[in-house]
C-alpha cells in the first residue's frame, strides 16, 4: 500500500467562481490555477453553504452547516468542542497545521472590523480547531503587513510584505520540516476588500462588466473590479510559490469561502443567494489522478468527507443532485443581505425562500444563468417549487 499524501488546503476569501483564467474570465489572469485546473477535477458548480465568512468557515471545518455548527451569528466563535477535519486526519495519522485568517475566534464586536485590533486579537491554543501547529490571525483585513501569532509567535508580530506572499512563504518552510504526512490549511485574505490596497506591485486594469449589472452600480463595479482581479492575479502568483515549494506529490484542494456580487443586480459585497455571491471555485488535485469536470453540486460541507477520501487513496463523489445555502443570521454591516434565508440549488435550478419561509426567488439557471427573470411569481412554477420547498422542509 502506497504511504497517504500531503494534503493541502488553499482557502481564498471572495474569490467567486467565475473569477479565473479557467472558468472563461477574460478579464482576470490566473497562469497558477489555469495549470492547477488542467492537472485537477474542476467542480464547476461547487457552493458555499453559507456565503459570509464565519459561517462557511465553521461549515468547511466541520462538515456541519450553520447554525447547527454552533455558529449563527456572524460574531459567535467556533464552539471549542466542535469536531474539525483537523481532529478527525490527526486520529489517521496526519500532522494537520493552519495558517493565516481564521476568523471563527471571539472578538469585540465594537472594535473596527478593518485594522489591528482584530488582526491583533489572540486565538487561544484551546480555540485553535484541533490543528497542531497554528500560525495566523484572527481578522483585520489587512492585506498588507500582515500581524501574527500561534505556536511559535506567543505575541502578534507584524511581517512586512504582501498578506498572500507572507503566508505562503511562511508555510512553505514550515511544510518542508513537517512531519509526514501533513495535512496543512493556508487561509489567505485576499481577493477581500479594501479593493484599492496595493496588490503587490499588480496594476488594476479597466474591466468588463457582466450582463446582469445595471448602470446605476457600474462606476462602482468597475472601479472595485480592477482593484479585486489585481489582488487576484497577486495571490495566484504567491499560490504558484506554494504550489511549487509543497511538489507534485502532495494533493491539493484549492477554493474559497464565498463569492462577491460586484453590482450584479445592483447588489455588492456578500451574503446574497445569487451566483456571484454562493459560488466558488473548487478545484481537487490527487496525485497521480485524471483532470476532469464535475458538475455535481459539491458544496463546502463535504471538503471533510472529500479530503478524507483523498487520504485514503479513494475517489468522492457527490451523491446528491442539489445543494443547500442558507444564511443563518443578518449580519448588520454595510451593503450586505438584508434578511435571513434558506434555499436550494441545482445546476439548472434555484430556489429561495424567504425569512417568512415563502419563496423569494426561483430561477431556471439552464436558460437564465444570471438570473435576469424571478420566476417566484410565476403560477406555472408553483408546482415545480412547491416539490423543491418541501425538500427544504
Amino acid at each position: 500500500m502506497s504511504a497517504p499524501p500531503n494534503i493541502l488546503w488553499i482557502l481564498t476569501t471572495q474569490w467567486r467562481a467565475q473569477a479565473c483564467g479557467y472558468a472563461g474570465d477574460r478579464d482576470v489572469r490566473t497562469p497558477v490555477l489555469d495549470a492547477l485546473a488542467a492537472r485537477s477535477v474542476d467542480y464547476t458548480q461547487a457552493v458555499t453553504p453559507h456565503p459570509f465568512g464565519p459561517f462557511a468557515r465553521a461549515a468547511l471545518l466541520t462538515g456541519v452547516p450553520s447554525p447547527q455548527n454552533g455558529v449563527r451569528d456572524y460574531f459567535d466563535p467556533l464552539p471549542a468542542d466542535a469536531r474539525t477535519i483537523a481532529h478527525t486526519l490527526q486520529a489517521r495519522g496526519y500532522a494537520p497545521a493552519f495558517f493565516g485568517k481564521w476568523h471563527l475566534g471571539r472578538r469585540d464586536p465594537a472594535a473596527p472590523l478593518v485594522g489591528e485590533a482584530h488582526a491583533r486579537t489572540i486565538v487561544p491554543p484551546g480555540a485553535r480547531g484541533g490543528f497542531e501547529f497554528w500560525e495566523g490571525f484572527e481578522s483585520g483585513f489587512l492585506l498588507n503587513d500582515p500581524w501574527l501569532h500561534g505556536t511559535r509567535l506567543p505575541e502578534p508580530a507584524c511581517f512586512p510584505g504582501y498578506q498572500s506572499d507572507v503566508l505562503a512563504e511562511r508555510a512553505a518552510a514550515v511544510l518542508a520540516g513537517w512531519r509526514k504526512p501533513w495535512f496543512a490549511v493556508v487561509s489567505l485574505e485576499a481577493p477581500h476588500p479594501p479593493y484599492d490596497a496595493p496588490a503587490a506591485g499588480m496594476v488594476p486594469r479597466e474591466p468588463a462588466l457582466r450582463a446582469n449589472v445595471p448602470p446605476a452600480a457600474m462606476t462602482q463595479a468597475r472601479r472595485e473590479l480592477a482593484g479585486y482581479h489585481a489582488h487576484i492575479e497577486a495571490t495566484d502568483r504567491a499560490i504558484g510559490r506554494l504550489l511549487a515549494a509543497v511538489g507534485e506529490a502532495t494533493a491539493v484542494v484549492f477554493t474559497s469561502v464565498h463569492g462577491d456580487m460586484h453590482g450584479a443586480h445592483g447588489l455588492f459585497r456578500k451574503g446574497w443567494p445569487h451566483e456571484e455571491s454562493v459560488r466558488v471555485p473548487l478545484l481537487v488535485r490527487r496525485p497521480g489522478g485524471a483532470a476532469a469536470k464535475d458538475g455535481s453540486p459539491v458544496s463546502l460541507t463535504d471538503l471533510p468527507a472529500l479530503t478524507c477520501a483523498l487520504a485514503d487513496g479513494k475517489i468522492w463523489r457527490c451523491a446528491r443532485d442539489a445543494a443547500a445555502i442558507s444564511m443563518p443570521s443578518v449580519v448588520r454591516l454595510a451593503r450586505q443581505c438584508d434578511r435571513e434565508w434558506r434555499g436550494l440549488r441545482s445546476a439548472a435550478r434555484k430556489l429561495v425562500l424567504g425569512p417568512d419561509g415563502s419563496p423569494w426567488l426561483y430561477f431556471d439557471l439552464e436558460r437564465d444563468p444570471l438570473e435576469l427573470h424571478n420566476l417566484a411569481a410565476d403560477p406555472a412554477r408553483a408546482a415545480e417549487m412547491a416539490a423543491w420547498r418541501a425538500r427544504l422542509g
